[in-house]
């Protein structure tokens, strides 16, 4: 399930950035407000290496404290 999510995110946060381009007449200055779409389709991308990065640092640290 882990490839459809890494495909499928970015895909959906794309399609919010398009449609708030083509909806919200104050597109780029919009971004900025947590209550636009934009500012979470700019947002939803960045998780994606942020959850692959904690998730290799659990398993190291697993593998660091078994073998101590």
């Amino acid at each position: 399930s882990l490839p459809t999510l890494t495909v499928l995110v970015p895909l959906l946060s794309l399609a919010g950035l398009f449609y708030s381009a083509s909806v919200d007449e104050t597109f780029p200055q919009g971004c900025t407000s947590t209550s636009s779409l934009c500012f979470y389709s700019l947002l939803l991308p960045v998780t994606i290496p942020v959850y692959v990065f904690f998730h290799l640092w659990t398993w190291m640290g697993i593998k660091l404290f078994r073998h101590n």
